[in-house]
């Protein structure tokens, strides 16, 4: 029966986002609510940030209303009491006021230390749920993680994924491509190891309402129908992606190879967490404040190297495919931390040959910002 649920809600998702998204973009330019231009910013015309403001009611609405109906279908049978739990109504709590958070950031715009603030409460709701980090299966050795090292490391795990999802949000379709990808691989990764297979509902639905928007945000016109998704959008994206990657690195999947589901839930999440540590990294570095605003970014990189948005939005959705195709592969053969440490080794690779191409641009005369 679940598997006619979480298409269900997939369905009703993706029609409720097909519908309001035109309603939302219409008002936004109606009411001038738009997200100015400047010199850090790629686009060159004001574009509503409001595409956020649906994620969450449709998320929801669609939730709600497929387990609403099958109650009333099953005739109230108690089996299905999923979205009771603890951790569920803990992640609507922390959803709730990263929305109110974002919607604020995105028409006022808030201070880092607020944001912070806000992030790290939500992002102890999880571990508060009984939901954090206990058991590694082996990983580099370790297996039983005490309250006092998992939980903290939970909270912090939280707020990482949750900043990286909203710093590679950068380019048009970007951040909602990832986000597909891993919601989608996390989703099927319930399913097929049996690890819980009611968290694949969520993971779903906000697959379907992200269509539509990354519909509008990549081919939508400017000054017409193009809308971003702002904060409101890109920390509660975030937030479910991290719910379910850490949900299902510690649930018992019924496969003999627990251990590597950190390399499994690892592969579609590469590319932002690796280019936010790459950035804090150089900033370090260079001695800059590390909240500060700066070009270099991995889809900055593709720009100077001479790519379009749409080309450089490829080119790092490929990326995103392969680090997650290899680590599918990987964990027949290898343990998770070898399996990451390849990762690693490939990623830097990478950045040493853009920064090569970037170099010989420079010196050719062509270089672009």
């Amino acid at each position: 029966m679940y598997y006619y649920r979480i298409f269900g809600a997939f369905l009703l998702a993706l029609s409720m986002s097909w519908a309001i998204f035109p309603q939302i973009i219409q008002t936004a330019y109606t009411k001038k609510l738009f997200d100015e231009p400047n010199d850090r910013k790629l686009h060159k015309e004001a574009v509503p940030r409001l595409g956020g403001f649906a994620f969450l009611p449709i998320f929801f609405f669609s939730i709600a209303f497929v387990n609403a109906s099958e109650r009333i279908i099953t005739a109230g049978r108690e089996d299905n009491r999923m979205f009771m739990q603890p951790d569920f109504l803990f992640l609507f709590c922390g959803l709730i006021l990263l929305y109110f958070l974002g919607i604020r950031d995105d028409l006022t715009g808030v201070r880092y230390r607020s944001k912070f603030a806000v992030q790290f409460t939500v992002a102890a709701l999880i571990p508060l749920s009984g939901l954090w980090i206990s058991d590694l299966h082996g990983f580099s050795g370790i297996h039983a993680v005490a309250p006092c090292i998992g939980v903290p490391f939970t909270i912090l795990l939280v707020v990482f994924i949750m900043n990286a999802v909203n710093l590679i949000d950068g380019i048009d379709g970007l951040a909602a491509s990832l986000c597909i990808l891993s919601l989608a691989i996390l989703g099927g990764a319930f399913l097929f190891y049996r690890a819980g297979e009611d968290y694949a509902l969520p993971a779903f639905a906000t697959v379907g309402l992200l269509i539509p928007f990354f519909f509008y945000n990549v081919f939508g016109q400017a000054g017409k129908s193009k809308i971003f998704m702002g904060d409101s959008g890109s920390l509660t994206l975030g937030y479910i992606i991290a719910f379910l990657a850490i949900r299902f690195v510690t649930a018992p999947p019924a496969w003999p190879h627990t251990e590597s589901a950190i390399a499994l839930t690892f592969g579609p999440l590469a590319v932002p967490v690796f280019d936010v540590c790459r950035v804090i990294l150089v900033r370090a570095r260079k001695g800059l404040h590390l909240f500060t605003a700066d070009r270099n970014h991995i889809h900055h990189k593709f720009l100077t190297m001479g790519f379009s948005p749409r080309a450089a939005l490829l080119a790092i959705f490929s990326m995103s495919v392969c680090f997650t195709l290899l680590n599918a592969f990987l964990v027949q053969y290898l343990n998770s931390a070898i399996i990451l440490l390849t990762d690693a080794l490939l990623w830097t690779g990478l950045h040493l040959y853009f920064n090569r191409v970037i170099r010989k641009r420079e010196v050719l005369g062509n270089y672009k910002i």
